[in-house]
C-alpha cells in the first residue's frame, strides 16, 4: 500500500497526492515535536515540597501525545504513588491503600490530554502537593457541561467531544476508555482507595478544567501531625486572623496569600472552609459560586468573636 493511502485510511493527512498535508492528529501522534506546530503542546509535573510552594522542581514531557502521557504517568508511578499496609493486632489480613490511587491519576492526566485545545499555547500542568495532585488543562469542559453541572454532580447523556481524533488514538492505545467514562472512573478510584472524594472544577466561562485528587486521608494525617509537631509554638488564632482581614472582602487568593500559602484547594479546605461552615465568614456573591469576582466578608457572628477576644 502506498505510504499517502495508509495516511488517508488512518485519516491522519489528507489532500490529493501532489498536495497531500497531515491534519492535527496526524501530527500531534506521529510528529517526534508536536510542539513545533502547536506551541506548548506538552506536560508540565511540578513538584510542590511544602505547603506554601516556594520549594519546587519541575520536569517538562515532550514528544508524541501518547510518549508524553505515557512517561509522565510512568514518572508519577514511580516517583509520588506510594502503597501503605496498616496491620491489625489479632488479624491476619492488612489493609492497603495507596496515597493516590493510581487508576485515578492515570484518568484524570488521560483526560486533560484528550480535552485540550492545541489551539492555545498553554500545556497541561500537574502539580504535586503533599496533600493532593491537581491536573489542570485549558480550556473547560464542553457543553452541555459546565460548573453548575459539576458542582451537582449530575450524570450527562448527551456529550459532545473537543477531539475525536485525539480521543480515537487514545483509546485504540488503551490510554482511555472514552464513552465519557473519565469522571466515574476517577471517582471509583477514589472510592476504592477510600480516599476523599475528586474535585471537579471550571469557571462560569469554561476557561479551564481543575481536577483535584486528595491525599489519602490517614497519610495526610501523618502530614499534618508534622507540621503540627514542628509549628506548634509558632501557630496564631487562624480564624481570629481570618476574619480581622476580612473585615473588608477579600478574595480566596488574597486570604490564602495573607496567611503565607498557595492558592489551592487543599489550603482552602483545611484553612478556610471550617470558617466559612461555622459562620465566621461569607461569600459576597452567594448565587455565583465560582465567579471570578467573589469575595469574602465577615459576619455578624464573626465580629462577636472579634469582639469577644478583645480584638
Amino acid at each position: 500500500m502506498p505510504f499517502s493511502e495508509l495516511c488517508r485510511l488512518m485519516n491522519i493527512a489528507r489532500g490529493p497526492d501532489e498536495h497531500l498535508r497531515p491534519v492535527n492528529a496526524g501530527l500531534l501522534f506521529f510528529s517526534r515535536e508536536p510542539e513545533r506546530f502547536f506551541s506548548r503542546a506538552w506536560i508540565e509535573v511540578v513538584l510542590r515540597k511544602d505547603e506554601a510552594g516556594k520549594d519546587f522542581s519541575e520536569r517538562y514531557f515532550k514528544g508524541t501525545l501518547h510518549v508524553q502521557l505515557r512517561e509522565a504517568l510512568s514518572f508519577i508511578r514511580a516517583s509520588i504513588i506510594e502503597e501503605q499496609v496498616r496491620k491489625f493486632p489479632g488479624k491476619a489480613e492488612a489493609e492497603r491503600f495507596f496515597n493516590f490511587p493510581y487508576a485515578a491519576v492515570e484518568e484524570a492526566l488521560a483526560n486533560a490530554v484528550y480535552h485540550k485545545s492545541y489551539e492555545l499555547g498553554k500545556p497541561i500542568e500537574v502539580q504535586i502537593w503533599p496533600g493532593q495532585i491537581e491536573v489542570l488543562s485549558f480550556p473547560g469542559p464542553v457543553p452541555p457541561v459546565t460548573a453548575i453541572v459539576l458542582a451537582q454532580n449530575r450524570r450527562i447523556v448527551a456529550r459532545d467531544y473537543r477531539n475525536r481524533r485525539v480521543g480515537d488514538f487514545l483509546k485504540e492505545l488503551h490510554l482511555t476508555e472514552g464513552r465519557g467514562t473519565g469522571i466515574p472512573t476517577i471517582k471509583r478510584a477514589m472510592k476504592n482507595n477510600v480516599s476523599p472524594e475528586p474535585v471537579l472544577e471550571t469557571d462560569e466561562q469554561c476557561s479551564y478544567f481543575l481536577t483535584v485528587l486528595p491525599v489519602h486521608s490517614e497519610v495526610d494525617d501523618q502530614v499534618n501531625d508534622q507540621v503540627r509537631d514542628q509549628a506548634d509554638d509558632q501557630v496564631v488564632s487562624v480564624p481570629i486572623r481570618v476574619i480581622t482581614y476580612c473585615q473588608i472582602p477579600h478574595s480566596r487568593k488574597e486570604i490564602l496569600s495573607f496567611l503565607g500559602f498557595a492558592n489551592h484547594m487543599d489550603a482552602f479546605r483545611k484553612h478556610l472552609l471550617p470558617i466559612i461552615e461555622n459562620g465566621l465568614i461569607t461569600k459576597t456573591l452567594p448565587n455565583k459560586p465560582t465567579s471570578s469576582k467573589q469575595r469574602y466578608l465577615i459576619t455578624e457572628k464573626g465580629k462577636s468573636l472579634l469582639t469577644g477576644n478583645g480584638v
